[in-house]
Protein backbone atom coordinates (compact mmCIF):
# COMPACT_ATOMS: atom_id res chain seq x y z
CA UNK A 1 0.00 0.00 0.00
CA UNK A 2 0.95 3.57 -1.00
CA UNK A 3 0.31 6.54 0.92
CA UNK A 4 -0.04 9.96 -1.85
CA UNK A 5 1.38 13.06 -0.42
CA UNK A 6 0.73 16.68 -2.13
CA UNK A 7 4.00 17.69 -3.14
CA UNK A 8 3.80 21.24 -1.90
CA UNK A 9 2.54 20.98 1.54
CA UNK A 10 3.17 17.39 2.21
CA UNK A 11 -0.91 16.50 3.12
CA UNK A 12 -1.89 12.84 3.29
CA UNK A 13 -4.29 12.64 -0.62
CA UNK A 14 -5.72 9.26 -0.16
CA UNK A 15 -4.06 4.96 0.03
CA UNK A 16 -3.47 3.37 -3.05
CA UNK A 17 -2.47 -0.60 -3.75
CA UNK A 18 0.23 -0.11 -6.34
CA UNK A 19 0.32 -3.77 -8.28
CA UNK A 20 3.75 -4.09 -9.70
CA UNK A 21 7.41 -2.31 -9.82
CA UNK A 22 6.77 0.41 -12.24
CA UNK A 23 6.33 4.51 -11.36
CA UNK A 24 3.42 5.69 -10.19
CA UNK A 25 1.70 6.97 -13.46
CA UNK A 26 -1.71 6.57 -13.10
CA UNK A 27 -4.00 5.37 -9.96
CA UNK A 28 -7.20 3.14 -10.96
CA UNK A 29 -9.73 4.25 -8.99
CA UNK A 30 -10.86 0.57 -8.12
CA UNK A 31 -7.46 0.55 -6.32
CA UNK A 32 -8.11 3.51 -3.82
CA UNK A 33 -8.88 2.29 -0.78
CA UNK A 34 -9.18 5.63 1.30
CA UNK A 35 -9.55 9.12 0.36
CA UNK A 36 -7.86 11.64 2.88
CA UNK A 37 -7.73 15.37 1.74
CA UNK A 38 -8.15 15.23 -2.46
CA UNK A 39 -10.67 16.88 -4.05
CA UNK A 40 -12.71 16.07 -7.23
CA UNK A 41 -12.81 19.45 -9.48
CA UNK A 42 -14.09 18.92 -12.86
CA UNK A 43 -11.49 17.26 -14.65
CA UNK A 44 -8.50 17.54 -12.18
CA UNK A 45 -7.89 16.54 -8.77
CA UNK A 46 -6.18 18.85 -6.10
CA UNK A 47 -4.99 18.92 -3.15
CA UNK A 48 -7.01 21.54 -0.90
CA UNK A 49 -3.72 23.61 -1.00
CA UNK A 50 -4.69 24.22 -4.13
CA UNK A 51 -2.33 22.13 -6.32
CA UNK A 52 -3.46 19.74 -9.21
CA UNK A 53 -1.90 16.22 -8.75
CA UNK A 54 -4.00 14.39 -11.33
CA UNK A 55 -6.05 14.75 -14.38
CA UNK A 56 -9.56 11.83 -13.87
CA UNK A 57 -9.98 9.89 -17.35
CA UNK A 58 -12.49 7.82 -16.17
CA UNK A 59 -11.39 4.76 -14.95
CA UNK A 60 -8.15 6.16 -13.36
CA UNK A 61 -5.97 9.66 -12.43
CA UNK A 62 -3.37 10.41 -14.85
CA UNK A 63 -0.93 11.75 -12.09
CA UNK A 64 1.16 14.71 -12.69
CA UNK A 65 4.90 13.52 -11.75
CA UNK A 66 6.21 16.44 -9.81
CA UNK A 67 2.65 17.20 -7.96
CA UNK A 68 2.81 14.05 -5.45
CA UNK A 69 5.29 11.87 -3.46
CA UNK A 70 4.70 8.72 -1.76
CA UNK A 71 5.42 6.09 1.13
CA UNK A 72 4.97 2.74 1.65
CA UNK A 73 5.70 -0.53 -0.36
CA UNK A 74 4.83 -1.69 -4.07
CA UNK A 75 2.89 -5.36 -4.34
CA UNK A 76 3.95 -7.66 -6.90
Amino acid sequence: MLIIHCAACKRKLWRYDKIGPGEVLRCHKARITRIYHALADEQRIRCPCGRDIGIDKGTFFKMIANAFTYKGTKRN
